[in-house]
C-alpha cells in the first residue's frame, strides 16, 4: 500500500495546489518515488498545472475523470475505469515526468456534490458514501509508493473520500487570521470523522506558505502557530516555510515547457524550499 497524504484547508487561495504539485515533481525526481496525484478539487488547477488541457477536456468526455468515478456509483453506470483515467507521466518537465501519474479532476464535480448522499449503500459501505474512492482504486494505487490528494476547500463527501484514503493529511496555510481560523475546525471534523469509522488518519502537520517577510503579522502568526500546535491537535508547523513569490505561480503554468526542476521553479527562488519541505515530508511518512 502506499503512503497516501491529503492536502487540505477549509479556506482557497492558501497555495494547496502548487504545494501538491510541487512536492509530487521532487518526491518524483529527487527521490525516486512513483507517485500519483489525485484531483478531487473541482477548480481542476492541479489537473490543469499536470497535463494539457486538451487531453484533459477529451479524458474529461469519455467519462474518464474523477467525476464520473461517482456518477457510476450514484446513477449506477459502469464507464469509469482507473486505468484509462489515471494519465501517465504527467507535468510540463521534459515532455513529463515518468512515475508520476494523475487521476484528473473536472468542472462537472461542482455540480454532482450535492447529489452525492443520494449513492445507494452497498458493501461495507452501507452507511455513508465516503469509502467510493478507495473502494474504486484499491488495486491501482498499489503500484505507487505516494499518493498526494489534492482536496477541495471544505470538508464534505468528496473531501471524506479522501481522508478516508489517507493515513495522513497536510495543512497549507498563509499566516495570517482568515487562513488559520479553520483549522481547529478541520483537526476536530477529521478526530470526528476517526471516530465515527475507524479510518487511521493522522496530521502531518502545517506547512506555512506565500510567508511575507515586509508583512508584520506573517512572522507573529507563525509563533503562535508553532505554540499552538501540540494543543489543538495538528502535531507541528514544519520548519520550511514557502515565502511568496511569483516564480512559484507562473510555475504552475503547464504552457511553459520546461527542462528540469531547477529550471521549473527556480534554483534562486523557491526551488530551496520545496526540495527542503519535501525531505521534510518524507523524513517523517518514510523514517
Amino acid at each position: 500500500m502506499p503512503i497516501t497524504i491529503s492536502l487540505i484547508n477549509l479556506k482557497g487561495g492558501v497555495g494547496k495546489t502548487t504545494l501538491t504539485v510541487a512536492l509530487a515533481e521532487f518526491m518524483t525526481l529527487e527521490h525516486g518515488l512513483k507517485v500519483l496525484v489525485i484531483d478531487l478539487d473541482p477548480q481542476t488547477n492541479a489537473t490543469v498545472s499536470l497535463m494539457n488541457e486538451h487531453e484533459w477536456k477529451k479524458q474529461n468526455i469519455k467519462g474518464q475523470t474523477i467525476v464520473q468515478l461517482f456518477r457510476d456509483y450514484l446513477y449506477d453506470m459502469r464507464i469509469f475505469s482507473p486505468g484509462e483515467a489515471i494519465v501517465h507521466s504527467v507535468s510540463n518537465i521534459g515532455g513529463g515526468i515518468e512515475n508520476l501519474d494523475l487521476l484528473p479532476s473536472s468542472l462537472d464535480l461542482i455540480d454532482i456534490q450535492d447529489e452525492l448522499i443520494k449513492i445507494p449503500s452497498r458493501g461495507i459501505f452501507s452507511r455513508r458514501p465516503i469509502g467510493i474512492l478507495g473502494e474504486t482504486l484499491c488495486e491501482e494505487i498499489n503500484c505507487y509508493d505516494i499518493v498526494l490528494v489534492d482536496c477541495p476547500p471544505n470538508l464534505g463527501l468528496i473531501t471524506q473520500n479522501g481522508l478516508m484514503l489517507s493515513q495522513y493529511y497536510l495543512i497549507p496555510v498563509i499566516p495570517d487570521v482568515l487562513s488559520t481560523y479553520g483549522i481547529p475546525q478541520i483537526v476536530t471534523r477529521i478526530n470526528r470523522l476517526k471516530a465515527e469509522t475507524g479510518v487511521q488518519v493522522e496530521p502531518l502537520g502545517l506547512v506555512i506558505n506565500n510567508y511575507r517577510i515586509k508583512n508584520s503579522l506573517h512572522p507573529n502568526q507563525v509563533r503562535l502557530l508553532q505554540l499552538d500546535a501540540e494543543r489543538t491537535g495538528y502535531n507541528r508547523v514544519f520548519s520550511t516555510i514557502i515565502p511568496q513569490n511569483a516564480r512559484a505561480a507562473n510555475a504552475m503554468d503547464y504552457s511553459l515547457t520546461v527542462k528540469s526542476l531547477r529550471e521549473k521553479y527556480d534554483n534562486g527562488g523557491p526551488y530551496k524550499r520545496y526540495q527542503q519541505l519535501t525531505e521534510e515530508v518524507l523524513s517523517i511518512v518514510i523514517p
